[in-house]
This record gives structure tokens, sequence and C-alpha cells, in this order.
């Protein structure tokens, strides 16, 4: 037996009989699985988990009673992780390494395979409705400072929503709000050539406003910030798609209204009904430019 082996350091200060190498964030002392706890950064263990609770600011033990997140939940409010936020920062990624290689591939053109919807931009795109474009729009971007302001605005607000609602919810907020934009600049700018998560984004701040207020929070600062860039998409040269942003706007503050409506586990499936019906809703604004004869179903 070696000597690290022997070292009562590397075995669960709860189960000396557990062998572990996962130090608590915040004691230091080494945890079994059976005894971490997902924190913001690692993990802790039971008895700084109930220290934790126990410092918890009156307003954050309202938001943890009205979400449903008792004292006896497995993670204390606004202590959940960010997987989706990575996820989405990973394919956002990986989607502009992609266009900087269509640059020197021929062929590889991903901003003209997702964008939405430039049927004067791509010589490719004829107008004929291609569905994926609803979403990956907001996956791939005009530059570098395009893709790092919003995936810094990304950060910011998903590192606040996700630990708030889970990360099932926040994905779904995500995609709907992308959906959104993409749904508002069908009806009255189709025919602009369109890229970018910021319909997405604007979607999470929208939702976040509605929670927020539904708790009882401050959301001054954010009604400043959401004002500044709302008037920026209408400032001519900018080259921002207003209707993408409040799309998304509009749609993530519906969402919010209707995780907040619904957010005791009793009312789990009302609440997947409810998101399911915002979805046909954004994709029933889609028929409105096949109405109007602009373009046709493939």
């Amino acid at each position: 037996m070696t000597s690290e082996t022997r070292n009562p350091d590397n075995y669960c200060y709860r189960h000396p009989d557990r062998q572990s190498f996962v130090l608590c964030q915040r004691c230091m002392r080494t945890i079994c699985p059976e005894c971490q706890t997902q924190a913001a950064v690692g993990v802790i263990c039971p008895e700084c988990l109930r220290d934790q609770k126990k410092n918890r600011t009156p307003a954050q033990k309202r938001a943890a009673r009205r979400w449903g997140r008792g004292a006896g939940s497995a993670v204390s409010f606004g202590s959940g992780g960010t997987r989706g936020m990575m996820v989405i920062f990973v394919i956002t990624a990986v989607a502009y390494l992609l266009q900087m290689a269509g640059s020197v591939i021929p062929g590889l053109d991903i901003q003209s395979w997702f964008a939405f919807c430039a049927p004067y931009e791509y010589p490719n795109l004829t107008g004929t409705f291609q569905p994926w474009r609803i979403l990956t729009a907001a996956f791939v971007h005009g530059g570098f400072w395009h893709v790092g302001l919003n995936m810094l605005s990304l950060w910011m607000v998903g590192r606040v929503l996700e630990p708030m609602i889970g990360t099932g919810r926040f994905v779904a907020t995500y995609l709907l709000s992308a959906a959104g934009g993409s749904a508002a600049v069908a009806v009255l700018a189709f025919s602009t050539p369109v890229v970018g998560a910021s319909g997405a984004i604007f979607g999470l701040f929208g939702a976040l406003l509605v929670i927020g207020r539904h708790l009882g929070a401050n959301v001054t600062g954010m009604y400043v910030v959401l004002g500044i860039n709302l008037v920026i998409g209408f400032i001519p040269g900018m080259g921002v798609s207003w209707q993408a942003h409040v799309g998304g706007l509009v749609v993530g503050a519906l969402v919010g209204l209707v995780l907040t409506r619904t957010r005791r586990p009793k009312q789990r499936t009302a609440q997947i009904w409810l998101l399911v019906a915002v979805g046909a809703f954004v994709a029933a604004l889609f028929v409105v430019p096949v109405l109007t004869g602009y373009v046709t179903l493939t």
C-alpha cells in the first residue's frame, strides 16, 4: 500500500472508508460523491451547504420560497450550474471558427447556409423558406466584435438566470427567443439578412426582467440596459436588426411570465404545455410571409 492511500486527507471526512480527491470549495475538506453538492464553482459539503442557507439574505429566502425550493432542496437558490450556457458558448464558438475557416476553404460558407434569411445577400438563397434558419441564425455572427459582445451579454444574463430556472428552461427560453427574433424579421423585414444571437439574448433579458419583478428585485438597471440597446437598433446605419431584438424580447418576456405563473411542481405539465403554446404562436408567425406570397414552403 502506498503512502498516498494511507493518507487520511484522501478520504471523505464524513465517510472515512471512502477514498476521494475532491475538496469542498469552502472548507477544503475531502468529500465523497454522496456528500458533494454542486455549487456555482465546484462542490461544497453538507455542513457548508447548511451554513450557506443560514446566511441567505431575506430576498434570497423569499426567492427560494416562491420558486418552490424549500429548506430540503439539494441546492440553494442561485447556486445551480450553467451547463446550458456553456453548451451555447461552445456551439457558437465552433460556428464562428467554421466561419473563419470558410474564408480559406472554398465552398465552406457557414454564414450563407445558416443566416435568416437573406435572398438578396447570398446567391444560393432565392427567398424560399428554409426552416432550419429560424434557429441557426442565432449561432452565426458578422464578425469578432459581434460574437464577442453577444457572448459577453450571454454570460452576464446566463450566470444569473440559468441557476434560477434550471438548465432545461434556460435552453428552452434561449431557443424560443431566437425563434421569436427570426419570426419578427420574417414578418417585418424578411428580405433583410440577419445573423447573431441578439434576439435570443434580448429574450433572456426579457425573461429575467419578468422573473425579477415577480421576485421583488430592483430591475431599474436592466430597464436602462434594455432601453439603450433597443434605441441603438433604431439608429440608421448601425446595421442592427431592431426587429430581431423586439421579437426576442417579447417572446422571452412571455416565457418568463409562463415560468412565474407555473413554478410549483404540480404545475409542471401546465408549464410544458404553455411553453409549447408559445412555440406554436411563434411558428404561426412564419405563415404571414407565405400568406402574403413573399415565400413558398419547400
